[in-house]
């Protein structure tokens, strides 16, 4: 009897189960996904690479577990407080309390299982879709990789039916706490006001203050350090919560108090709506604005990483190629490639010196860093100071005496230019001419450099050439021979998968807090009916009703946002330390946010006016 009295239950308010579904279903689903990228063994040892990621989802799995956690407790809340009446109704009818409580223990059960079965089905789907996604931007091959895994299977249900046992029995013990009539009138209180009077004023400056505090520390974080971090994390966070108990409040206030805007159609009584319920929804929206702040970061923070790796791949080394001694083979893989800087430098060795020959530096004159105090981005310049012939590396023994020393900017370009895996690079670098240098007796070699305008469209030359090297170099081990494809693929392979868990991370937490506002303005509909049913009886047209929906809930959608966003923008900078370029792309995370909180908008409207105005009036 009470498992039918469950079905009818779930039947009733199906709306409601599925928006708390949509929000469940895509946490387990990603969930499982990051357990499956990060858990599979086979695959991993396999792949030595990819294994150095597989804490990236595991820390995007806890961060989600959290939001998860806090998101079912309060869903769970909010459809409790959808059935609180008739709950009431059924004790009023001679039923126990305890079997009320097992009624609403089981049907959380219910909806646990069905979303666990479904994420896990779209999880898995996931797992193979950006699984082998990821596998081909990091050229890795799929042995042993399972989307299907047991392991993440297990670890996903226990975390998650836990989860929804301790959910239930919170409900079932906040249900056995409250008394009949107040489950049967629970719906017909204005929320209580917390900041009243003279102190709304003072509580919403102070907030300004806290939030002005929180944005500098991150504007200037460079000079604050650590400390910078802790003082931005505590003052946006109380500054955006004291903003919506205090400033949000006397925002609504000072609306209702101009003529012009209140007495506009029906905007008084939309203005009185919203202030009815803004006390009630100061909590949630300060959650909603930091959680959207998290979402939107998290997308744009892997964006940035992954930019960032071609940009530190530029830093470290400035040439694409640098090739000592090519070979036929690789001179016929480096002719096809289109380059936009190409040199070739002669080079003999003897028990004393690396000479270089003065005529090829200054035909083909490298390129170096310049760096100004404040940027980050390393530009290029082209070496521009003269080359004294017999000049020696000023960090030569031999230097102590002589007056010629090479000059600085061709020190760091011949250090650019000069394969590090070249066995005779700790001997000091003298600058001869063409004429002393046949005179000379020694290893003679050829160093062929080269630079192009798209390093990325060019990676399996590149790896190509690396193995090339290799086979050539047989003293020399894959991880001596610094090359920057090198480089560029070890920063690429952690940003792959930072991108790839800040994008599904961002996204549940921007739909999961979206649902949870959602929650939120529906459990107050019960109370709203009256009043749009007086507006109705009084002669209302209902398209003025239905615009007064649209503009009350664009209110309370909109605050947020704005918030959620200004943080993300000014927070970005915290990004500074480890990226070059934190707001790469930063358009792309903003036009995701808008999509899924425009949807949720919509959606919320269309079930908040099927609740308060019938479809036939």
């Amino acid at each position: 009897m009470l498992f039918k009295l469950s079905i009818s239950g779930l039947k009733s308010k199906l709306k409601d189960y599925i928006v708390l579904l949509v929000g469940l279903v895509m946490s387990i689903a990603i969930f499982y996904m990051f357990q499956t990228l990060a858990l599979n063994k086979a695959f991993l040892e396999a792949n030595a690479t990819i294994k150095s990621i597989g804490y990236v989802f595991q820390t995007g799995s806890v961060l989600l577990a959290i939001i998860t956690f806090f998101y079912i407790f309060y869903a769970n809340s909010f459809l409790m407080s959808l059935r609180r009446k008739e709950f009431g109704m059924y004790m009023t009818l001679g039923a126990k309390k305890n079997k009320i409580t097992l009624l609403m223990f089981i049907e959380t059960i219910i909806i646990g299982t069905v979303s666990l079965v479904i994420g896990i089905s779209v999880g898995s789907g996931l797992a193979q879709g950006i699984g082998k996604l990821l596998m081909e931007q990091l050229d890795f091959t799929a042995n042993g990789y399972q989307a299907i895994y047991v392991p993440s299977m297990t670890v996903t249900c226990i975390f998650f039916f836990l989860l929804f046992i301790l959910s239930a029995i919170m409900n079932s013990i906040k249900l056995s706490r409250i008394s009949i009539l107040q489950l049967v009138h629970g719906d017909t209180y204005a929320d209580s006001i917390i900041i009243k009077g003279k102190m709304t004023g003072i509580v919403a400056l102070f907030s300004l203050i806290l939030l002005v505090i929180g944005y500098a520390s991150m504007v200037y974080l460079e000079n604050l350090k650590e400390s910078g971090i802790m003082i931005a994390m505590l003052s946006t966070t109380a500054g955006t919560y004291l903003f919506f108990e205090a400033l949000f409040p006397l925002f609504v206030k000072k609306l209702r108090a101009n003529k012009a805007c209140n007495e506009k159609g029906l905007n008084a009584f939309t203005l009185a709506q919203l202030n009815f319920r803004i006390n009630g929804l100061t909590k949630v929206l300060s959650t909603v604005a930091m959680l959207i702040a998290l979402g939107a970061g998290a997308i744009s923070g892997g964006w940035a990483f992954k930019n960032n790796v071609m940009t530190s791949a530029d830093r470290f080394e400035i040439y694409d190629s640098v090739i000592n001694n090519p070979t036929p083979e690789e001179m016929k893989i480096l002719d096809d490639i289109p380059f936009k800087e190409k040199g070739e430098y002669r080079y003999k060795v003897d028990d004393q010196f690396f000479y270089y020959v003065k005529e090829d530096l200054e035909k083909y004159p490298p390129l170096i860093h310049v760096r100004s105090g404040e940027e980050n981005m390393a530009k290029l310049k082209r070496v521009s100071e003269d080359l004294p012939v017999g000049s020696i590396s000023v960090y030569s023994q031999e230097n102590k005496q002589n007056t010629k020393t090479i000059p600085d900017e061709w020190e760091d370009a011949l250090t650019n230019i000069q394969p590090i895996y070249i066995e005779d690079l700790n001997k000091p670098i003298k600058i001869v001419d063409l004429k002393m240098y046949h005179e000379l007796k020694g290893k003679t070699g050829i160093i062929f450099t080269g630079k192009t305008d798209e390093f990325i469209a060019h990676t399996k030359e590149w790896k190509q050439l690396d193995e090339l090297q290799l086979a050539k170099n047989k003293d020399v081990k894959a991880d001596d021979m610094l090359s920057k494809y090198k480089i560029y693929n070890e920063f690429y392979t952690v940003a792959s998968g930072t991108v790839f868990m800040g994008f599904f991370l961002g996204f549940a937490f921007l739909a999961m807090m979206a649902s949870c506002l959602m929650f939120k303005i529906l459990s107050g509909a019960t109370s709203d009916i009256t009043r749009y049913e007086m507006l109705r009886k009084i002669g209302v047209r209902r398209e003025l009703l239905i615009k007064s929906i649209y503009k009350e809930l664009f209110i309370v959608f909109l605050v947020p946002a704005i918030i959620g966003m200004t943080h993300v923008l000014i927070g970005m900078n915290i990004f500074g330390f480890i990226l070059i370029d934190p707001y790469y792309r930063i358009w792309l995370p903003i036009v995701i946010f808008l999509t899924v909180y425009t949807a949720y908008y919509l959606i919320t409207v269309h079930l908040y006016k099927g609740l308060v105005i019938p479809k036939k009036i």
